[in-house]
């Protein structure tokens, strides 16, 4: 008896490269605005500090910096993943990209979701970043 579905995004239910293609740009080039226009807000500042603190950057610019590296390096980093899915929600809120499902995977999804099987992902994204990007995917064809 199946008891859930264990599932990935990037390669399994969508392509790698639109996370390293579109995404990952999207945030490194986005961060500097993103920054000085939410950096007041609590939970950036929160994020923002911890690099800071973790780092010994001093100020926004150096944190900023110390991000966009990690980006280029595809940094596994609680405060990257974060501050990156405040940024891609932005994106896909202003019509910046779509994300997409391979039109076999949304279908074995939904037949799974009917048969009542609970579905999960695992990921290295955050689960607010892989919430967004299911939800914003088209519908398959």
């Amino acid at each position: 008896m199946t008891r859930a579905i264990l599932t990935d995004i990037e390669g399994t239910t969508s392509s790698i490269a639109f996370v390293k293609e579109v995404l990952f740009p999207y945030a490194r080039r986005a961060l500097p605005g993103f920054v000085a226009a939410h950096g007041g807000e609590p939970e950036v500042r929160r994020w923002l500090g911890a690099v800071a603190e973790e780092t010994g950057a001093a100020g926004d610019d150096a944190v900023i910096a110390t991000l966009q590296s990690w980006i280029d390096q595809d940094r596994k980093h609680t405060a990257l993943k974060a501050l990156q899915g405040m940024i891609w929600r932005d994106g896909y809120r202003h019509g910046a990209y779509t994300a997409h499902v391979y039109d076999d995977a949304a279908a074995k999804l939904r037949a799974w979701h009917a048969a009542g099987h609970p579905l999960h992902v695992y990921s290295s994204g955050s689960v607010a970043a892989q919430r967004l990007f299911l939800a914003t995917a088209p519908p398959a064809t």
